[in-house]
């Protein structure tokens, strides 16, 4: 597969947030983009008003003509997600038609080209993002294949202006079923090493394992960032890039003077040996400070002067689904989070807690995949103890079929509030309208984002009475 000779591609579960940002891409390159998806999202009708054909039918005679072609110059890409028994993609395989990963493509796509790779358990989203807009308010030329929809921008594919070959690949890293050993970096970042997709991976140890094979990867003459006391988790002989930690009042590169003022978080920054001072994140979050760090890190490196940096950062406005705010008013915020892990939620908790002192804390969780749910009970139960009121959803299944005894129940008798309840998806609006709420959060990878909207237009219906 030579990205170049590409002139017509495929993608099978086009709606994919790794997937669309791929297809955007060589759609925007020239290439004719042809996709299938299972359902009709926001998402998919985007593509299609960009120019991007798309049919919801597992059907053969849906697909266009040049799949079958086999030829060097078409492209059949597909998401480890389709079931097992998608017709499309199993006729495809029968008739030997070369079929890639969306991993293995990206690979190849960053090929000789300068790629900025960040990898992580959490923190990989809001990083990567805000590297591409410190390099894109910086006026360099970059190809952003994000894994959430910046809110700067209102895409995950940040796009090139000028010849692809030339500009910086901003990518991330996606660990799950190991997809980022493909990539080869010039520049790493590793936000967090956490257990997490032991499905996947069985053990931590074969998480941090992966995560070393990664870094292996990474140009000899590059550079790796990593967070303040990963690097002797995952440190290998056979990585020769140099590292630089980095933290919150700790690493190489750091933050100083964090403080939280008017809703935002005002913080300096050591580097090279130099303060630079006066940096505003109106994205909350300690967290989001950290990301923060090392994004700044990875902008200087690559020529951004302080100047640039500094208005980078303060007109950064975050991802969708992380940390952002739906309703924000005096007596009242409405904030939405995708953290699903339980490392997630105590961050997200903590950081509310230090923005609204005193104010109640009410949230609206939906565990995400059975075998998560079972492997963390103790400590989703913990993390969701910083809250006031804890509601729970059902678990959201994924790509997981039901395991037997593991319900959201289990989180709900350890959880250490006094207030605390299992909710139905299909009642909760109803019951929330009744309800005298401060702070109120909804947090989970999975369907929750459908009841956003609808919360939302509820709130202020109940503020404008």
């Amino acid at each position: 597969m030579k990205i170049k000779n590409i002139h017509s591609a495929y993608f099978i579960g086009i709606g994919g947030i790794g997937m669309s940002a791929l297809a955007r891409w060589f759609h925007h390159n020239g290439v004719q983009v042809y996709g299938y998806d299972k359902t009709s999202t926001k998402l998919t009708t985007q593509l299609g008003n960009e120019g991007i054909s798309i049919h919801f039918e597992d059907e053969i005679d849906k697909m266009p003509d040049f799949v079958f072609e086999n030829s060097k110059g078409v492209l059949v890409v597909y998401t480890p997600a389709i079931p097992k028994d998608h017709k499309g993609f199993n006729y495809l395989k029968e008739k030997g038609i070369s079929l890639y990963k969306r991993s293995e493509v990206l690979g190849k796509l960053t090929e000789g080209m300068f790629t900025v790779a960040v990898a992580g358990t959490h923190g990989k989203t809001t990083t990567s993002s805000m590297i591409a807009h410190l390099l894109k308010s910086g006026k360099k030329d970059i190809a952003g294949f994000l894994g959430g929809i910046t809110t700067n921008y209102d895409t995950n594919m940040v796009m090139n202006q000028g010849d692809y070959k030339k500009a910086i690949i901003v990518v991330e890293a996606d660990e799950f079923d190991r997809s980022f050993l493909t990539l080869k970096p010039n520049i790493a970042v590793v936000t967090s090493t956490d257990a997490d997709h032991l499905d996947i991976y069985g053990k931590l140890e074969e998480l941090k394992k992966s995560f070393s094979l990664f870094l292996e990867n990474v140009n000899p003459k590059g550079q790796i960032y990593i967070k303040d006391g990963l690097w002797e988790e995952i440190a290998s002989k056979k990585i020769k890039a140099e590292p630089l930690s980095y933290g919150l009042n700790a690493g190489e590169i750091r933050a100083l003077n964090v403080q939280v003022k008017d809703a935002k978080f005002v913080f300096d920054v050591t580097l090279n040996d130099k303060v630079i001072k006066g940096f505003q994140l109106s994205v909350p979050g300690f967290h989001n400070v950290e990301n923060a760090v090392v994004s700044i890190a990875v902008a200087h490196q690559l020529g951004l002067n302080d100047k640039e940096i500094l208005e980078g950062i303060k007109t950064y406005s975050g991802v969708k689904r992380r940390f952002e705010y739906i309703i924000q008013r005096d007596n009242f915020v409405f904030i939405d989070d995708y953290a699903h892990h339980p490392s997630e939620i105590q961050a997200m908790l903590t950081s509310v807690r230090a923005l609204y002192p005193g104010k109640k804390v009410s949230v609206l969780f939906q565990p995400h995949l059975y075998s998560r749910t079972r492997d963390f009970a103790v400590e989703f139960s913990q993390s969701l103890s910083l809250a006031d009121e804890v509601m729970l959803l059902d678990i959201y299944p994924a790509r997981e079929l039901r395991i037997e005894g593991v319900s959201s129940d289990i989180l709900l008798e350890s959880i250490q509030v006094d207030e605390k309840y299992k909710v139905d998806k299909e009642t909760i609006i109803e019951y929330l309208s009744n309800r005298e709420l401060e702070i109120f959060i909804t947090m989970g990878a999975g369907n929750i984002d459908q009841l956003v909207e609808p919360l939302k237009n509820m709130f202020n219906k109940q503020h404008a009475a």
